[in-house]
């Protein structure tokens, strides 16, 4: 394709953007074969007591993930947005393997490293080549498909492979999946998918000519979106906690309903609503956020999760309950999750949004980290419902955060300040 010919917008770029959407999916159903199964897995076939062991898999992956997305987004304007993608789908290849032949727990953490290395890079690559493809206008709404396709994804092969395993061996289910998914990923990449960089360069060249056309140095992304920038450390912590409660849905809950009783298939239904409900939300509030801004629905999101874990926590295990929580959960991950990313993406330059997203996608994902070992170490030193209730606590202070330090956008396009002067 020739430069003259490359356009910004999700209309311009329908074909390839369609093409990530359906990727992305994938990229989600990979992660969501496990989301029944795994953590039952670690009870019934590795007789694992401690739910602080069981949940050591969402730690390493959560880890592998983190420092995944902070070197994806270093490197993709150096090594290009498609080898990365590629590599990320020939990375997850050795998950059902090692899940297949696994004598011992540590084979499935270590299959989880791959997993988090192969999301790590797999998403980050989905995520900023369609903002590269849409340009600023439509940002907002291309995350929120972007995400929305994999949460569905992860929500499908959630609730699927909880169904199927209540007829078949649940690690058969997960290797079968997965090998599927991985090769259907990496096919459909290898054979279809281009690179973005030249609408990065058009976009540069036309929204930020002032602006050096380098890529900030990942010591200096880091430290902004850590610290020294208001809106972006708010950002982090927010999607930090974010994903702290995901870890809980992940691995906690399936233990707390399996305790009460609870038949795979059930589990497989909760855990199915969670991501449908965040998925399918996520078409409309990225959307939204283009119109209204990004700190209301940042806010509005974190305080509904909150809700949310609360009632889980007081359902006593109830199945009918913890459904009605975990739609709760969705819809309010749904206000948070495209917008988050979004809101990154409007205060830095399209050159500099690999490296920043990395940064920010670091702590979002260094979440499961946290999540893992808090919820697995307070289950056990107190019991399932009092973990949940202080991760609920620990989320309405992240929202109170959000509307202290994250600057609201100052129109309804959802661009900062500091982008309207360039």
């Amino acid at each position: 394709m020739s430069g003259s010919r490359i356009q910004l917008g999700l209309r311009e770029n329908a074909a390839q953007f369609g093409l990530l959407v359906a990727i992305t999916a994938l990229v989600g159903a990979m992660v969501g074969l496990e989301r029944s199964t795994l953590p039952l897995i670690g009870e019934q076939e590795f007789d694992l007591t401690s739910s602080a062991a069981v949940l050591s898999f969402i730690v390493a992956f959560g880890l592998a993930k983190s420092f995944t997305n902070l070197g994806a987004g270093a490197l993709a304007e150096r090594v290009g947005r498609r080898r990365l993608l590629i590599a990320g789908w020939a990375l997850a290849l050795p998950v059902p393997l090692l899940i297949a032949e696994a004598p011992s727990w540590a084979w499935i953490v270590a299959a989880n490293v791959f997993l988090g290395v192969n999301q790590g890079l797999t998403w980050s690559m989905a995520v900023v080549m369609k903002i590269d493809l849409v340009g600023p206008k439509r940002r907002g709404l291309a995350l929120g498909l972007n995400e929305a396709a994999g949460y569905v994804g992860v929500a499908l092969a959630a609730a699927l492979s909880g169904w199927l395993a209540s007829d078949i061996v649940a690690r058969d289910v997960l290797v079968a999946g997965g090998f599927g998914v991985a090769v259907a990923g990496l096919a459909a990449t290898f054979v279809f998918v281009r690179d973005t960089s030249e609408h990065v360069a058009l976009e540069q060249a036309r929204d930020h000519a002032a602006e050096s056309g380098e890529p900030p140095a990942l010591a200096e992304a880091f430290r902004d979106a850590t610290y020294r920038d208001r809106s972006l450390r708010s950002c982090s912590q927010a999607g930090l906690v974010n994903n702290l409660n995901d870890a809980v849905a992940w691995g906690l809950v399936p233990l707390f309903l399996a305790a009460d009783g609870a038949s795979l298939g059930e589990i497989g239904f909760v855990a199915g609503i969670y991501p449908a409900v965040w998925g399918l939300g996520q078409i409309y509030t990225g959307h939204w956020s283009d119109r209204v801004g990004r700190q209301p629905l940042i806010v509005a999101g974190m305080l509904l999760q909150a809700v949310a874990l609360a009632v889980l926590a007081g359902s006593g295990a109830e199945v009918a309950i913890a459904a009605i929580a975990a739609a709760l959960l969705g819809a309010g991950t749904a206000l948070v999750y495209p917008t988050l990313i979004a809101a990154i993406s409007d205060a830095v330059s399209p050159v500099s949004r690999p490296t920043v997203v990395g940064a920010y996608r670091f702590w979002r994902d260094m979440g499961y980290v946290a999540g893992g070992l808090l919820a697995g170490i307070l289950a056990d030193a107190i019991d399932f419902s009092a973990a949940i209730l202080i991760v609920a606590a620990l989320t309405a202070v992240s929202g109170v955060w959000v509307a202290i330090d994250l600057r609201p956008a100052s129109r309804a396009t959802g661009l900062s300040e500091a982008a309207q002067e360039i």
